[in-house]
């Protein structure tokens, strides 16, 4: 393990931006201070000019191993994370098999331990009938339990009544929830096939997987969460309507039901199918400018909690077929903290709010142990960004699998200079550097 003294970097912190110099030894901060001596004959960085933010926790991913290792590994995906800023991430149970048992649980933390560049936790899937491994949980190992109340891609669509009140009773940690109302957008379905056959356009995504489907599915998650005094936490907020189920009235630590905003919902809107088609085809769907607008608001005035992801890619064949035979999702990791700073640059959210959403408020949300802020003592997941130079998307440099992007032809105003993993460079100078692998999160409940 190497050690570095990163010299005269723009830290942003907490809330706070300065010039400052980090001492990292033996993969942790050891410390912070204005002007710290190079005694520890460590390989020092010159900083001058990039910003230091610490590492993304993005608590929404896909990377589809096991079964659907096609589209996308723990490895391929890591490294295109770290490419990104993104240091630590938690992975969805929608693989095949579904990872819906502690057995096959454990068999993805196996994986990642060998493979994964970046820190890593997995959810535990729910089903209509998997309640006693619910139960199991030991919540200091796993950041939480996931529950799709509307389906989406895979088979883990929970709609038996009395085992989403058992799950919202007996869970011990955090519950979180893909919400769609399954009838609903069934029935809107229908009514499109109806007109147009099997060559609906998809500028109709968001009208099939509408407002109201989110609203109903979303707005019973949190009277379930409100009836038990569970640990909610709502992933992809896609419309306005829903943020009156959540408060900026009371510190995150405090809250019992929390939300999630994901990156193309804060960048892309309905007027963007024309153009992009199935490659902006996400569930929940994106909407209107409006719902965009008020996502983006909602995040700035802590009614949204955090900023996340939910990196889902899908091979480029399969998101060219007709819309009503394409996947939802796509690929994020890689671009979502400089479209991010693309943000901060229009004015929409300023550098210290957007790390408290995708680095601090994970970290407190999901009470990740030691990560998410550079403070003494924590484990050096560090980004250093280059407001000096742009990063143009390209098919050759994208590092997902599935080598393909949304951004794909955009170039964005900063570029990410490197990443460190517990005080590992794990990426710099647009090159991955491996031959060392992240480390399973630990969380403080």
């Amino acid at each position: 393990m190497a050690n570095y003294l990163i010299k005269q970097a723009t830290l942003v912190n907490e809330g706070k931006q300065f010039i400052s110099d980090v001492l990292i030894l033996n993969g942790r901060i050891e410390k912070i201070a204005n002007s710290i001596t190079n005694t520890a004959n460590v390989e020092e960085i010159n900083a001058e000019g990039l910003f230091l933010i610490p590492g993304c926790i993005d608590d929404q991913v896909h990377f589809r191993e096991p079964g659907l290792t096609h589209k996308a590994t723990i490895f391929s995906e890591s490294r295109a994370a770290v490419a990104g800023g993104i240091t630590s991430f938690m992975e969805m149970p929608n693989t095949v098999p579904s990872a819906v048992t502690i057995e096959k649980l454990e068999g993805k933390y196996t994986v990642a331990e060998k493979t994964s560049l970046a820190n890593y936790s997995f959810y535990l899937g729910t089903t209509n009938s998997n309640i006693e491994e619910i139960k199991r949980i030991n919540p200091l190992e796993i950041c939480g339990v996931k529950i799709f109340m509307g389906s989406s891609t895979g088979d883990m669509l929970v709609d038996d009544p009395k085992a989403l009140e058992a799950v919202f009773e007996h869970s011990p940690t955090i519950i979180t929830t893909h919400c769609e109302d399954d009838p609903m957008i069934k029935q809107n379905f229908q009514r499109y096939i109806e007109e147009f056959g099997e060559t609906i356009p998809p500028k109709f995504h968001p009208l099939i997987r509408n407002e109201e489907a989110c609203y109903k599915s979303s707005s019973y998650a949190v009277s379930l969460a409100k009836k038990y005094n569970s640990r909610l936490h709502i992933l992809h907020i896609s419309t306005e309507k829903e943020l009156e189920l959540f408060s900026n009235q009371i510190p995150l630590k405090e809250k019992r039901i929390t939300a999630e905003a994901c990156i193309h919902h804060l960048w892309f809107t309905d007027e963007d199918y024309e153009r992009l088609g199935n490659f902006i085809k996400w569930n929940p769907a994106i909407k209107k400018r409006s719902d965009r607008d008020a996502i983006m608001h909602a995040v700035n005035t802590n009614v949204i909690d955090v900023i996340a992801t939910d990196h889902a890619p899908h091979t480029l064949e399969e998101k060219s077929h007709a819309y009503i035979k394409a996947p939802s999702g796509g690929p994020l990791v890689q671009y979502a903290l400089l479209a991010m700073f693309e943000k901060v640059k229009e004015g929409k959210i300023t550098i210290e709010k957007m790390v408290e959403k995708m680095s601090h408020a994970p970290a407190e949300l999901f009470q990740v142990k030691d990560r998410g802020f550079i403070r003494e003592g924590y484990f050096a997941d560090l980004v250093l960004v280059n407001p000096s130079k742009t990063t143009a998307v390209t098919r050759d440099s994208i590092l997902s699998l599935c080598k393909w992007s949304p951004f794909e032809g955009y170039v964005f105003s900063n570029e990410i200079d490197s990443t460190f993993v517990n005080g590992n460079i794990v990426y710099a100078k647009n090159k991955i550097i491996e031959g060392v692998t992240g480390a399973r999160l630990g969380f403080n409940r």
